[in-house]
């Protein structure tokens, strides 16, 4: 198989765009990098639509190079196991049949397949990962840049399987091969032998190693990017903590923000930090287990059930090491269940063992004051999350059998690991008391938002059917919660009405359906939500405290008016917006004015978000400044409706003086309520005098007509007086109003440029007057546009 992978992308991406599909031609370009990146929700926009339109022309080879590429990114960025497990299987079966064996990103799946079981159990499927592996570097030649992929890959396998020596030769024997073929060995390729070496304890090579292949890079013009740079750094600090050179790794270790950013650093980001702190240079403190507890639950939540455990027992001997009694008890509870899942459980199994003893051998504390006391006393003397936790759970031990007493401590411990990363065992906890004391609605609540938090579907499937017997208003709020956690709108607005059906004085219910109304663009029934709340809710003054939630929040007027902005409802747009102080220049009508610049935030076409200038002309609209392409379904002059809170805090006090007089708010675009009709065309070629552009801008203006460069000084095109030279050049996009056509267009930019120096070119919009392109079609090409 020789077929050049990005050669076919770039043919079949042709091909697509001449037949009219230009959002599949678009995926095809905008996947890889959305996946490799990752950019998740960019991603998860854009594929379906993709991998729908593939198989609705009968493209089995672009379904297969779709799938693959969502397939990296939920494996290498989202770190999903068993989750990806099923797709990972029918891909490779897919893959490899009559239809799609030839397709070059086929050899590919068989990357996914083995990383994924390596997320699952790297150790309990090598046998599964060397044969599949090895069947198919057999048969592609040391050319492909995808046997570089499955070499690295068939070396982790030997890894797992506690072989280094043998990955280090098979990567060795490898690398001699694709040079062989006059190819050269990627930065990845020695990222991986950095990772064997390591293993076999050889630290200094890894430094060199680095060093030496970085320069290759740059040798050959290839600049690492942000990510072979993370990555470098990254190996480079736990090579120099595990020599002992701590000052030095510590200067290179990348901050923990950027491994909460990106998932695949994680491993060994916290093995080079244990490292650390066993050599006294980095804190061991209860801020860094919680970022881990958040990691390991993340990871078992996933289903990367082998990483998960090798990450718990890093934070579980980190946190022996610093004295947590609860949290590694914990995480040794965790490792004990991940036992099960996992296929292989030798060696493993010890080190979970030995934890759950170092974690037991450990003082218990002595309660500072009587359990009936122990709440007040944390509270009081600020006692750490960590301590309050060890300290809770001695008093819950003893508090067994008081049922009051015990179920408040119960709620607090379960808090408090809920606070600390531990959101399953604080589930774990609720539960447990729950049995005993089935009727407390504080355990309830805690529990399902616990549950939540987890994402513990079957745990808050449990509850609910719980409570349906007994409490069916809270049984369909634990659902409608879950459902809102996921973004499961029409479910969330179905069983808010049940409850309102229940109990129509619920204040908090109405504010969730109406925000799942709006999600769902349904902003009349958003309104109605929102006017019933102002109806149902409670004056100020008769509540207390805690029934805060039970009076009208001015976001709750903000929301009205967004609502009623949506459904043209002036009069109520204007009434709330006075019980907000808000002063209107009309005192009835809709809501036109000029009040300042703002950036409204909107969705591409292909998932990406664009922030667009725009004038604000009321409290939920603004109009559209910039005139737009076809990736977005707005354009200028459009009035949009958008949220009222704001995406972007106003700069700190103590930032730049050029940062908060340039700031603006930014707002979220929820729907179009006005369009203005403008179609955009193209126009490029040599930049105009800066009179001649302002003349332009002018003259169009007072036609009706808009224009919006987006050329910027560095933007030279060809000068066909001087061979090799260049010139500065303009690229804007015209709008033309719905009221002009495309041959109206053409003939006021020819009278209105047709003197400059040097012409510009507007081909779409010749095209579309049914006037000559030639003319166009020379300035295109005698200028290199």
């Amino acid at each position: 198989m020789t077929t050049d992978i990005w050669a076919w992308v770039h043919d079949t991406h042709q091909q697509l765009a001449e037949a009219g599909h230009h959002r599949l031609a678009e995926a095809i370009y905008a996947l890889p990098g959305h996946a490799n990146e990752g950019r998740d929700d960019q991603l998860d926009a854009v594929y379906p639509e993709a991998v729908a339109a593939a198989r609705a022309l009968g493209l089995p080879w672009v379904e297969v190079y779709l799938r693959h590429w969502r397939m990296q990114n939920l494996l290498n960025k989202r770190h999903q196991g068993e989750q990806a497990l099923p797709e990972a299987v029918d891909l490779l079966e897919f893959a490899h049949r009559e239809e799609t064996v030839g397709c070059p990103q086929s050899v590919c799946v068989v990357q996914d397949f083995a990383i994924c079981h390596a997320r699952v159990d790297g150790p309990g499927y090598v046998p599964q990962r060397l044969e599949v592996l090895g069947e198919t570097l057999a048969r592609i030649e040391p050319g492909r840049a995808c046997f570089d992929c499955l070499s690295r890959e068939y070396s982790d396998a030997l890894e797992d399987d506690g072989r280094p020596a043998d990955a280090l030769s098979h990567l060795d024997t490898a690398a001699a091969r694709i040079q062989a073929a006059g190819e050269r060995l990627s930065l990845h390729f020695h990222h991986s032998r950095a990772g064997t070496l390591h293993l076999l304890g050889r630290h200094q090579e890894v430094l060199d190693l680095l060093d030496t292949a970085e320069r290759a890079e740059r040798a050959r013009g290839h600049e690492p990017d942000e990510s072979d740079v993370r990555w470098g750094a990254l190996l480079r600090a736990r090579a120099l903590a595990s020599l002992g050179r701590t000052e030095e790794a510590l200067a290179l270790l990348p901050e923990r923000a950027e491994a909460e950013r990106h998932a695949d650093l994680r491993q060994v980001w916290t093995s080079t930090v244990e490292l650390l702190v066993a050599a006294g240079a980095q804190e061991n403190d209860a801020e860094l287990g919680t970022v881990l507890a958040g990691w390991v639950g993340y990871l078992d939540g996933t289903g990367s059930h082998r990483p998960c455990v090798d990450l718990l027992l890093a934070a579980g001997r980190l946190a022996v090491a610093r004295g947590a009694r609860t949290v590694a008890l914990t995480l040794a509870a965790t490792g004990e269940r991940k036992l099960a899942q996992l296929v292989r459980t030798e060696g493993v199994a010890e080190e979970v063992a030995a934890l759950r003893a170092a974690a037991e051998a450990l003082p218990v504390p002595e309660l500072p004051v009587p359990a009936d006391e122990l709440m007040a006393h944390l509270a009081e003397a600020e006692v750490p999350y960590e301590t309050g936790a060890d300290l809770l759970s001695v008093a819950l031990d003893r508090y067994q059998g008081v049922q009051a007493g015990a179920s408040e401590l119960a709620g607090v411990l379960a808090v408090v690991l809920d606070g600390l990363g531990h959101a399953r065992a604080a589930a774990d906890v609720l539960w447990q008391r729950l049995d005993a004391d089935p009727g407390n609605e504080q355990l309830t609540g805690t529990l399902g938002q616990v549950l939540i938090e987890a994402g513990d579907a079957e745990g808050l499937r449990r509850l609910a059917d719980r409570l349906a017997a007994t409490s069916p208003a809270e049984a369909h709020w634990i659902r409608a919660r879950w459902a809102a956690a996921e973004a499961r709108w029409a479910e969330v607005l179905e069983q808010c009405e049940a409850i309102l059906a229940l109990d129509g004085s619920r204040i908090n219910t109405r504010r969730l359906a109406a925000s799942a109304a709006t999600a769902l663009g349904d902003h009349a029934t958003a309104q109605r939500l929102y006017q019933e709340l102002l109806e149902h809710a409670l004056p100020a003054e008769d509540v207390e405290e805690g029934e805060r939630h039970r009076t009208v929040q001015e976001p709750d007027l903000w929301h009205l008016i967004t609502a009623a902005t949506a459904n043209r409802d002036w009069a109520v747009v204007r009434s709330t917006g006075a019980r907000i102080g808000i002063e209107f220049d009309e005192p009835e009508g809709p809501v036109d004015e000029e009040w300042q610049l703002v950036t409204v935030r909107a969705t591409r076409t292909n998932g990406a978000t664009a922030d667009l200038p725009a004038l604000r002309t009321g409290p939920a609209t603004a109009r559209v400044l910039p005139v737009l392409g076809d990736d977005l379904t707005l354009n200028h002059g459009d009035v949009v409706v958008f949220a009222p809170a704001l995406l972007e805090p106003y700069p700190a006090e103590d930032a730049p003086e050029e940062e908060r007089e340039g700031w603006r708010p930014v707002f979220e675009v929820l729907t179009l309520l006005d369009p203005a009709g403008f179609t955009t065309y193209w126009i490029d070629g040599g930049r105009p005098t800066e009179e001649q552009w302002t003349t332009l801008r002018e003259e169009l203006r007072r036609a009706g007509y808009a224009v919006w460069a987006y050329s910027g000084e560095q933007y030279r095109i060809t000068d066909p007086a001087d061979e090799g030279g260049t010139l500065p050049g303009l690229y804007a996009a015209l709008g033309v109003p719905p009221t002009a056509s495309a041959a109206e267009a053409d003939a006021l930019l020819h009278r209105l440029t047709g003197d400059w120096p040097h012409p510009l070119a507007w081909l779409d919009l010749a095209e579309a007057a049914g006037a000559d392109t030639a003319r166009h079609e020379g300035i295109v090409e005698r200028y290199g546009l």
